[in-house]
């Protein structure tokens, strides 16, 4: 038999209890390390999700700098193209007046090109106002909406 008070009981794992330790004493170290416990993972998880932000930070920065250089690219690529296509219209209206030159007079071949011309511009103006309106009346804040 245990040498104890009656209303202590043995631990359960068969190990002698520290007559020392009382049971409040026990609960004090049972809750320090729990809250040790506790407070360890906290600073873990503190951590991880700050090494997670840092590296898609720079995850992203990485991603805008390549997407940066790319639409750069992209973009100097498009005026050129833009360059080379105002050329190439330039070409087809001296094409066209020195080809219409001995059909008509040379006035009357300019006349007929620039004609032309003009009516192309006044087609894509007229075409894009129609969109200008539409897309105006998307963000009017009328009573239609």
């Amino acid at each position: 038999m245990y040498d104890t008070e009656p209303s202590q009981s043995p631990p359960l794992d068969g190990t002698l209890a520290d007559p020392a330790v009382t049971p409040e004493d026990a609960e004090a170290i049972e809750d320090s390390t729990s809250f040790t416990s506790l407070r360890d993972d906290i600073t873990a998880l503190v951590d991880d999700a700050r090494t997670y932000a840092e590296a898609e930070i720079a995850f992203q920065k990485t991603r805008a700098s390549l997407a940066g250089k790319r639409a750069g690219r992209a973009l100097v690529l498009l005026v050129l193209a833009l360059v080379l296509l105002h050329i190439a219209l330039i070409a087809l209206a001296v094409g066209a007046v020195i080809a219409l030159a001995p059909l008509v007079t040379i006035w009357g071949a300019i006349a007929i090109v620039v004609g032309v011309l003009l009516i192309g511009v006044a087609l894509l103006v007229w075409s894009a106002a129609g969109d200008g309106k539409v897309l105006s009346a998307m963000f009017d804040a009328g009573e239609d909406a």
